[in-house]
C-alpha cells in the first residue's frame, strides 16, 4: 500500500522535471556570463539569487522540500520546481547546489551583477566569489528573514551575508504595525474589549493603555 508521503514525494519528483532540456539551454547566451558573477531572476514571489561557477553552472542556495520525503538523489538532482521551493521555505528545508544556467533562471530573463549598483562594498575577485559559493555547498537551515539566497550571494561576492529584500519586507512591516492609525485602532479595541467585560481592572486596564502607547511611540 502506497502511503501519502509517498504519494506526495512522487507528486514532486513528477512536476515539470521532463522539460526539453536542449530548448531551455539554448535560451541562454553562455558567453554573456564569468566565474564569480552574481545572477537573478524573479521566481514566484522574490528574486532568486545565484553564483556563476562557469561551464553552464550556478551556485545557489535554495529551498527544497523534496528531500524531506526521499533519498533519491536523482529526483533531488533535478530542477527544483515552484511547489517543492514554496514548500522548501516552509519547511526551512534547503541546501547549495549546482545547476545548470536554465534550470537556475526556471524560464525567466537573468540580471547579471545588478547589486553591484546598490552595495557599497566593491565585489570580490570572481575566482574568489566561486571559491566562496563552492565552499558552502550542502544542506544548510533556510530562513526567509534571517538567512536566505540573498545572504549567500551577498556573502560570496561581497563578504558580507545581507539581504535588501529581507530590509525592504521588515521596513513595510514596520510601517504598517508602528503606524498612528494602527495605534488608534489597538486602543479603540483595547476599549472596546474593558467595555465588553464591564470592569476595569489592573490586568485589562494597563495592556489597554500601554500597547497603543507603545505603538504611537514608534510611529
Amino acid at each position: 500500500m502506497i502511503t501519502f508521503l509517498q504519494l506526495l514525494s512522487l507528486f514532486f519528483i513528477a512536476s515539470k522535471v521532463d522539460e526539453e532540456d536542449k530548448d531551455k539551454d539554448s535560451k541562454y547566451d553562455l558567453s554573456l556570463y564569468k566565474r564569480g558573477d552574481l545572477l537573478e531572476v524573479p521566481r514566484t514571489l522574490f528574486t532568486h539569487f545565484g553564483i556563476y561557477l562557469g561551464n553552464n553552472r550556478v551556485a545557489h542556495f535554495i529551498p527544497d522540500i523534496l528531500p524531506v520525503f526521499t533519498k533519491n538523489k536523482a529526483a533531488i538532482g533535478k530542477m527544483v520546481t515552484n511547489n517543492r521551493l514554496i514548500l522548501g521555505v516552509i519547511a526551512k528545508s534547503a541546501s547549495v547546489r549546482v545547476d545548470s544556467l536554465a534550470d537556475f533562471a526556471y524560464g525567466s530573463e537573468i540580471l547579471v551583477n545588478h547589486m553591484d549598483k546598490l552595495c557599497s562594498q566593491p565585489p570580490l575577485e570572481g575566482d574568489e566569489v566561486a571559491r566562496r559559493a563552492e565552499k558552502l555547498m550542502g544542506s544548510m537551515t533556510y530562513s526567509l528573514l534571517w538567512y536566505n539566497c540573498e545572504h549567500y550571494v551577498m556573502y560570496c561576492r561581497y563578504g558580507m551575508a545581507i539581504s535588501y529584500q529581507t530590509y525592504q519586507f521588515c521596513l513595510t512591516v514596520r510601517k504598517i504595525i508602528c503606524s498612528r492609525m494602527n495605534a488608534y485602532l489597538t486602543a479603540l479595541c483595547g476599549t472596546g474589549t474593558v467595555l465588553y467585560l464591564g470592569s476595569i481592572t489592573l490586568l485589562n486596564t494597563v495592556p489597554t493603555l500601554l500597547v497603543p502607547f507603545t505603538i504611537w511611540m514608534a510611529s
